[in-house]
């Protein structure tokens, strides 16, 4: 991707008049476009590896593999948050790691690992550099010396059981690759997150990823069947069956662990056959309660499409007014609500037909195939635009949390009212959207976006905004993140998410693995 920007240049978008004059009018937002930095104006700090580390890095992995140039250690400096890219846009010296290593192999990562905590070298995992929650910042944790782990090498299908549906990949298999190389034996992994085009199968298992297609397919933890792991201490190959009764279940122990517990190298998960159909319908709502109602009983119902996701009523307006500046096809007033259906013809006609008398039962209109169509066709789109919004001066940003259907309204409450009290005491009005990303029979997932103008200072303003979002998710009693996992940026809460007994089970695995500390410090443990 680019050092400074979500994605590859030629995707970069460019805001109409029409829309920086909403920005000016709506929340006060400059609307001057600047142009993108030069990647020369960026300072890194000097590398601090020695040189002695450097002989023994290029004798254990090649030393074409081991990489210390500017360009590629500004590339490993951090995710694509909102506050990533706008650090990566400070003229002061910023951090980076000292080296990029790319291991070719598990053995080579559980070597390097060894090494690693023999020379107390810090080391960051790197799969697709896809964290927008500081997840592979290289935290140095008390180390003179970090390095970035990167698994771009291993990107291999190393074996597929057509029988079984189960798939071994490689940790660095980016989710495009993926779909290549199981489409060519007719199988698909059905794993479609925003960051879907750059991020790898392992960042997936390692942070709980959970993408557009879950509610037909289940989150990434759900797909797990085996996992490979390279700890400083050891490796570990756990998952012998679908289910198993030997005591608990040690995969849990890595998958969601942001590389703090160890390195995941391989990983066996569920495939499916590519979909022989698929069916598309798109819905409105006259209220955001009354949606989520619609889609609360399409899902303890069990006619659940593949995809099923609701925008509140900012949300669905928002894209109404940029519909036309994006390509995109407009949605209507209301709230609009999204499904799809994959499968044989069969199934999608029989669970298709099912749920749409549910939701026009539960007061929704049938708005046809083409905003579900569009919506898929862009669903990939939103960080450009972002990245667009931001160059204009302004603030754009994402967070994400889950809850039970009972305390849904009352969490979107609260997190909404908390973002807009917070940025509109530091003088800039905020619209706070909001939608359902993800449906369980229990509870469901609520995603929101904040756009506002920056102030002179963006970062503590951001910061005093994603402050008051996480006390209120934890106040009513919410989880901190459902799919972006921990990183940094959720690290304060996490003893509200776990407990201070828990946390000392978490350093306590990470005692067993990492006994000098050096996996991914600064993240996950509070």
């Amino acid at each position: 991707m680019e050092w400074d920007a979500w994605g590859v240049a030629e995707f970069r978008k460019q805001l109409s008049p029409q829309v920086l004059t909403l920005l000016r009018s709506a929340l006060g937002v400059s609307a001057e476009q600047s142009p993108p930095p030069e990647e020369s104006a960026a300072v890194l700090r000097p590398t601090s590896l020695t040189e002695g580390h450097r002989t023994d890095l290029d004798e254990l992995i090649g030393s074409e593999h081991v990489r210390t140039d500017d360009a590629t250690r500004l590339r490993h400096a951090g995710g694509k948050s909102t506050p990533d890219l706008l650090r990566r846009k400070d003229p002061e010296p910023q951090d980076a790691p000292d080296a990029v290593v790319l291991p070719g192999s598990h053995d080579e990562v559980l070597a390097l690992l060894r090494y690693c905590a023999a020379e107390s070298i810090a080391v960051v995992p790197f799969g697709g550099g896809t964290s927008v929650v500081g997840g592979v910042d290289p935290a140095r944790g008390g180390f003179d010396e970090v390095i970035a782990l990167d698994l771009r090498r291993l990107d291999a299908l190393l074996e597929l059981d057509t029988v079984s549906g189960i798939a071994t990949l490689q940790a660095g298999v980016t989710g495009p690759q993926a779909e290549q190389l199981l489409g060519t034996h007719g199988f698909s992994l059905g794993h479609f997150p925003q960051s879907f085009q750059f991020a790898t199968i392992g960042g997936f298992a390692a942070t709980r990823s959970s993408g557009q297609a879950s509610a037909g397919y289940g989150r990434f933890d759900d797909m797990v069947q085996r996992i490979r792991v390279a700890t400083p201490t050891g490796d570990l190959d756990l998952g012998r069956a679908p289910a198993s009764a030997a005591g608990p279940d040690l995969r849990e122990l890595f998958v969601g662990s942001e590389g703090a517990f160890g390195i995941i190298t391989e990983v066996a998960v569920r495939v499916h056959p590519v979909p022989e159909t698929t069916a598309y319908r798109a819905w409105s709502f006259p209220d955001f309660e009354t949606g989520a109602a619609a889609l609360r009983t399409v899902i303890q119902t069990g006619a659940t499409p593949t995809v099923m996701r609701l925008s509140d009523e900012a949300e669905t307006g928002l894209n109404l007014a940029l519909a036309g500046d994006v390509g995109g096809e407009s949605p209507a007033a209301g709230c609009l609500a999204i499904t799809t259906f994959e499968g044989t013809t069969a199934h999608v006609e029989s669970r298709h037909t099912e749920a749409s008398a549910l939701l026009a039962a539960a007061g929704g209109t049938d708005l046809g195939e083409q905003p579900a169509r569009s919506w898929e066709h862009g669903r990939y789109d939103a960080p450009y635009l972002r990245d667009a919004l931001l160059n204009a001066g302004a603030i754009v940003e994402t967070l994400e949390t889950a809850t039970t259907w009972s305390n849904l309204s009352n969490l979107r409450t609260a997190v909404t009212s908390a973002i807009t009290e917070s940025l509109t005491a530091q003088g800039t009005p905020a619209l706070v959207m909001c939608h359902i990303s993800h449906t369980y029979p229990t509870g469901a997932s609520l995603y929101f976006t904040v756009v506002c103008a920056q102030t002179a200072d963006p970062l503590p303003q951001w910061a005093a905004a994603k402050k008051a979002a996480g006390d209120a998710i934890v106040s009513v009693g919410a989880t901190i993140t459902h799919h972006h996992a921990v990183g940094r940026d959720h690290r304060p809460w996490m003893s509200d998410e776990v407990g201070e007994l828990g946390g000392r089970v978490l350093q306590a695995v990470k005692d067993a693995v990492d006994p000098t500390g050096i996996l991914n410090p600064g993240k996950l443990i509070p």
